[in-house]
C-alpha cells in the first residue's frame, strides 16, 4: 500500500507541472503576449493539455485508482479525497474522446484571443464562428459527463456539484421577487449621489500606486502572488505559492480598477490560504465555484463597499489623487461606491442590481446548450433580457454579448456561480460577524483577523470539504438564500432613507 501510495503521489505531482505551465501559459497570453503568438499558443495548449489527457485517465492512474479505491477508508484524509476526485474526473475524461478533448482545448485558445479583438472592435461576427464550435461541443459534452442529467444541468455540476436549473430557477425567483420592486423604488426616490467628479480623468501610473495600497490592505503576500493588467480580470494560478491576480485601468472610472482589485483580491486571498499539505495536490483550490465567488463578492461588497473600508482608503486617494478628489468627501465616496443603479456591465454592476446582470446570462445559457437559441440569434436576444430584466437599452455588442470572456474560455454554466456566491457571502459574513466586530476590524486598517477567520473556516480546506459542508461548518446551518436578499434589502434602504 505504502508504494502505491507514493507512485499514487509521483503521478500527481507530475500532473501539476502540467497544470502549472498551462496555467502560466494562460496568464502569459492575457497579459503579455504578442498578438502574432496565439497561434503558437494554442498549438502548445493542445499538446499540453493531450499530456495532461493522457495522465488523467492513462493505464497507470487506471491501476494506481484501482488498487487505492477499495482501500479508501484506511487512507488518510488528504489521499482519500484525491482518490475520490482522481476517480471521479477519470469517469468523465474516460467517457470524453481525446482528439474532441485535445481539439476543444486548442479552440478555447484560439477563441479567447478572437474574443479580445472582436470586442475591441465591436465585431460579433469574426466572434460568432468560433462561439459556434464552443457551443457544438457544450452541447455534446453532458452527452460524456452525464447521460442521465439535463444537458445544462450537468454543466452546472462541473462548477457547483448538486446544482440544477430546478433549484436555480427557484433562487432566481426570490431573489428577482425580493430586488426588483425594489430597484424600482430607488429609480423613482432620485435621491442618486453627483458621483461626476469620479468620472474626471485619475491617470493611470497613480491608479497602479493605488492598487498596490489596496493589495497591502487587503494582505496579500506579493512574494506569492503576481499582478497583471488584462481586458477581463480574474485571478488565476495552481497553488498558493504561485497566485496571479490581474485588474484593468479606465481612466475616467477610478472605481472600476478599485473593486476590480478587491474582488479579484478575494479570490487570491482564498487560493493563498490553502493548507500547506495541498501544495501540488488537485485539492489545493476553492470547494466551487460558487464558494469562490462568495469570498470575491464578500470583500468587494460587503467589506469593500462599507463604510469602513471607504473611510480607510480614502487618505490614499486623497494623497494620490489631490485635484479629483477635492469635491469628493468619504461620505460621497462612500454613497458613490454603493449607487444603485441598472447599468450595462456586469463588472461594473451595482450590488443590488448584479444578480440581474447573472439572470440574463443564466437564461441565454439554458437556451443556447438547450437548442432553442443558436449564436446567430444571441445578440438579439441579449439585447431584450436586457431590456426586460434591467430597463436598459444595449447600444452596441461591445457593452452587450462581447463584455465577458467566459464564452470565450468555454465556461457555460459558470455564470450562476457568481450570483450564488453573493448569497453564500451573506451568510457567511453573518456567521463571522458574530465572532468578529466587523466594521471596527475594517476600520482599524488590519484584516488579519478576518482573514485568519475565513482561513480557518474555508480557505484552509481547499477541496477537502464540499460546499454544503463548509456553509455548514462556518454558519452552524445549511445554505440559505434569505440571508442574501435581507442584507440587501437592509443595506439599501438604508443608503435611500426609504
Amino acid at each position: 500500500m505504502e508504494e502505491t501510495i507514493k507512485s499514487f503521489k509521483a503521478l500527481l505531482a507530475k500532473m501539476h507541472a502540467y497544470q502549472h505551465a498551462m496555467g502560466a501559459l494562460h496568464y502569459d497570453a492575457e497579459t503579455v503576449m504578442p498578438k502574432k503568438g496565439a497561434a503558437d499558443f494554442a498549438q502548445s495548449m493542445g499538446v499540453l493539455s493531450e499530456e495532461s489527457y493522457k495522465l488523467s485517465t492513462g493505464s497507470e492512474m487506471r491501476e494506481l485508482l484501482a488498487k487505492l479505491a477499495p482501500e479508501k477508508d484506511a487512507l488518510d484524509e488528504i489521499t482519500r479525497r484525491e482518490v475520490e476526485e482522481l476517480g471521479e474526473q477519470l469517469e468523465k475524461l474516460e467517457r470524453i474522446p481525446m482528439e474532441e478533448y485535445v481539439r476543444y482545448s486548442m479552440d478555447t485558445s484560439a477563441a479567447m484571443q478572437v474574443w479580445k479583438a472582436a470586442k475591441n472592435s465591436n465585431d460579433f461576427a469574426s466572434f460568432a464562428p468560433h462561439l459556434e464550435k464552443l457551443v457544438a461541443f457544450n452541447r455534446k459534452l453532458p452527452g460524456y459527463l452525464n447521460p442521465d442529467l439535463p444537458k445544462y444541468d450537468a454543466l452546472l455540476n462541473e462548477y457547483e456539484k448538486g446544482l440544477t436549473m430546478e433549484m436555480l430557477n427557484g433562487y432566481f425567483a426570490g431573489v428577482r421577487a425580493a430586488l426588483v420592486p425594489l430597484i424600482r423604488e430607488i429609480s423613482e426616490c432620485g435621491a442618486q449621489p453627483d458621483a461626476s467628479a469620479l468620472r474626471a480623468p485619475f491617470p493611470i501610473p497613480r491608479q497602479r500606486q493605488l492598487t498596490d495600497r489596496l493589495v497591502s490592505i487587503l494582505t496579500i503576500d506579493r512574494e506569492r502572488c503576481a499582478l497583471g493588467e488584462v481586458e477581463h480580470p480574474f485571478t488565476g494560478g495552481v497553488s498558493k505559492n504561485d497566485v496571479r491576480l490581474t485588474t484593468h485601468y479606465h481612466e475616467c472610472d477610478v472605481l472600476s480598477s478599485f473593486f476590480s482589485v478587491v474582488h479579484e483580491g478575494g479570490h487570491a486571498l482564498y487560493e493563498l490560504n490553502t493548507a500547506d499539505e495541498l501544495v501540488g495536490s488537485p485539492l489545493g483550490t476553492g470547494a466551487s465555484m460558487g464558494i469562490h465567488e462568495s469570498q470575491s463578492r464578500l470583500f468587494e461588497n460587503m467589506i469593500g463597499r462599507s463604510r469602513e473600508f471607504i473611510r480607510l482608503v480614502y487618505p490614499a486617494m486623497a494623497e494620490l489623487f489631490p485635484e479629483q478628489m477635492k469635491r469628493v468627501s468619504p461620505e460621497l465616496l462612500y454613497r458613490a461606491a454603493n449607487r444603485a443603479e441598472p447599468s450595462l456591465i456586469r463588472t461594473e454592476a451595482d450590488e443590488l442590481t448584479y444578480s440581474l446582470h447573472i439572470m440574463v446570462r443564466y437564461e441565454l445559457e439554458k437556451q443556447l446548450i438547450g437548442g432553442a437559441l443558436e449564436v446567430s440569434d444571441l445578440p438579439e436576444a441579449w439585447n431584450a433580457l436586457y431590456k426586460e430584466y434591467l430597463g436598459v437599452d444595449v447600444p452596441d455588442d461591445m457593452h452587450g454579448v462581447l463584455q465577458d470572456s467566459h464564452w470565450s474560455g468555454g465556461a457555460f454554466g459558470y455564470f450562476p456561480s457568481y450570483s450564488i456566491g453573493s448569497a453564500y457571502a451573506a451568510q457567511i459574513y453573518d456567521a463571522m460577524s458574530r465572532f468578529i466586530d466587523i466594521p471596527a476590524t475594517v476600520s482599524s486598517g488590519d484584516l488579519s483577523p478576518i482573514v485568519a477567520w475565513l482561513t480557518e473556516r474555508i480557505y484552509r480546506f481547499g477541496m477537502l470539504k464540499k460546499p454544503n459542508e463548509l456553509i455548514l461548518s462556518a454558519c452552524g446551518k445549511p445554505f440559505d438564500s434569505g440571508y442574501y436578499t435581507r442584507y440587501l434589502t437592509q443595506k439599501y434602504r438604508a443608503l435611500y432613507n426609504l
